[in-house]
């Protein structure tokens, strides 16, 4: 059964509007990183939403919640923005017990250069395969468990809480 990648935004897909300055959320480019990346894993990829993470409500993250519940799939990753991925992330790892889920992002956007977008999406798909039944959030090159995790705004990078 091929890997189920949910996409939710992020600034993984943000791009720059020349019009006003900022950085919005327009469309995923997660086809564009897999070619980009020459991916040859058996994937199926769903657009649930394209959102900044900080405009996620309660209700967002249940949507999303939902998604992972109804798939068929066992191993899921889930593209989402690093502000409030963990929140989602242990939203998930309270209820469903029955499937390998990583969240993944990136702290610059894959159109600019330097993103850590690709080489992120590479470790979560990697790391979906390998890990046993739980909800994961990597970054960096570093996998944790969901309730093992914070973003440290500071540093601008994810750390385990002990």
């Amino acid at each position: 059964m091929p890997i189920k990648i949910f996409i939710t935004g992020g600034t993984i897909g943000k791009q720059y509007n020349q019009l006003n300055g900022e950085l919005v959320v327009v469309e995923d480019h997660l086809t564009e990183m897999l070619v980009q990346a020459k991916c040859t894993v058996d994937l199926d990829v769903e657009t649930i939403m394209l959102k900044d993470s900080l405009d996620m409500t309660e209700v967002d993250r249940e949507t999303i919640r939902q998604y992972c519940v109804d798939s068929s799939h066992r191993h899921i990753v889930v593209t989402h923005g690093t502000d409030t991925m963990v929140e989602t992330a242990k939203l998930l790892g309270e209820s469903i017990t029955d499937k390998t889920i990583v969240f993944v992002g990136s702290m610059i956007p894959y159109k600019f250069g330097g993103s850590d977008a690709l080489f992120n999406l590479g470790t979560a798909i990697s790391a979906v395969q390998i890990l046993p039944v739980g909800v994961y959030v990597t970054m960096n090159g570093k996998i944790f468990n969901c309730d093992n995790v914070r973003k440290n705004k500071v540093l601008g990078q994810f750390e385990r809480l002990r």
